[in-house]
């Protein structure tokens, strides 16, 4: 079967499409996926270089979340997470063998195509709008400013939520008018987003917030939410560290909101996928989020990614 490979060789990573990758050599899993669709996520990228951390094991076919035919029950599957495209072959090949247990039955409604690119960065946005509504966030609260909202969370969390009603803020470097037309009432720039790193507490302005980038534009965001506000934190890109006082969380009550989407739990993980195929579907699907490639052009997406020159989802069509 053709399969996108990385292989550690020495200090290097040695990347590329290979055409006779054994099913046999897919590792453990009862559940054996014809992969239809998988996503470029920045996480994919990590795991094909020499610095990434990402990659636990070699060779390793990247592909953090696939879609298509279980082959046994001929059901349509998706799957995300767990050690899929780190620890275990993901999703750039024709077949995937995974576990049961990683495996969520496509929700009605939704194509394998649509789901993914939904993927995992649109199932962090939709996490991320969770997690802020079950704070108190409604569209009557105010502003919410999405950081490195060019980006497949940032992109999709501004879909997502300008569709429910909100008010969105956008921060980022890229077109501005990409990002109106997903639904952003006014787009902002990185370092206004980020503020005034010399003060403890910037003038309150936001009612809530999705951060993807974390660092500088996560402390920024804390030292300006109103009082009582959360911030959905589920990026890295800006950096690990967070340069920040303690004020904001006890002069004005502020949440910091942690989200992860790699090990939720099964139950709640399908239930996050059926609200994506129904209430917290993206309207702007594939018409303004998505862009096609095939396997052959991977290699090319992936060092986009690294640079920050992706906008948006990509899906990787395998069939």
């Amino acid at each position: 079967m053709r399969a996108f490979v990385a292989e550690k060789r020495g200090d290097e990573v040695v990347r590329g499409v290979r055409e006779d990758f054994e099913i046999g050599d897919l590792g453990e899993g009862d559940v054996l996926v014809k992969v239809a669709w998988s996503s470029v996520n920045y996480k994919d990228a990590l795991a094909t270089i020499p610095k990434g951390q990402v990659a636990r094991i070699s060779p390793l076919i990247p592909g953090i979340d696939l879609a298509g035919t279980d082959e046994d029950s001929g059901e349509e599957v998706l799957a995300h997470g767990y050690d899929l495209g780190v620890a275990h072959h993901g999703g750039y090949a024709e077949c995937a063998r995974v576990r049961s247990e990683w495996v969520v039955p496509l929700p009605g409604g939704l194509s394998a195509k649509q789901a993914m690119t939904i993927g995992t960065a649109g199932y962090t946005a939709a996490r991320c709008v969770i997690a802020l509504e079950e704070a108190g966030l409604t569209p009557d609260s105010g502003p919410v400013l999405v950081t490195g909202a060019s980006g497949g969370v940032g992109s999709t969390a501004v879909d997502i939520l300008a569709a429910r009603g909100y008010e969105v803020v956008a921060s980022s470097g890229k077109d501005p008018e990409y990002l109106k037309a997903l639904g952003a009432s006014e787009v902002i720039s990185r370092e206004e987003a980020a503020g005034n790193a010399e003060r403890p507490l910037d003038k309150t302005r936001w009612a809530g917030a999705v951060d993807c980038v974390g660092g500088d534009a996560l402390a920024g965001v804390l030292r300006s939410l109103r009082y009582g506000a959360a911030v959905a934190a589920c990026g890295n890109t800006g950096g690990i560290k967070l340069p920040l006082t303690v004020l904001p969380f006890i002069l004005r009550g502020v949440s910091l909101l942690g989200v992860d989407s790699v090990q939720t739990p099964m139950a709640l993980r399908g239930e996050i996928w059926r609200r994506l195929a129904d209430d917290l579907r993206p309207p702007g699907l594939e018409e303004t989020i998505a862009r096609e490639i095939g396997l052959d052009e991977l290699e090319g997406a992936l060092d986009a990614i690294l640079r920050g020159e992706l906008t948006g989802r990509t899906v990787v069509r395998l069939a």
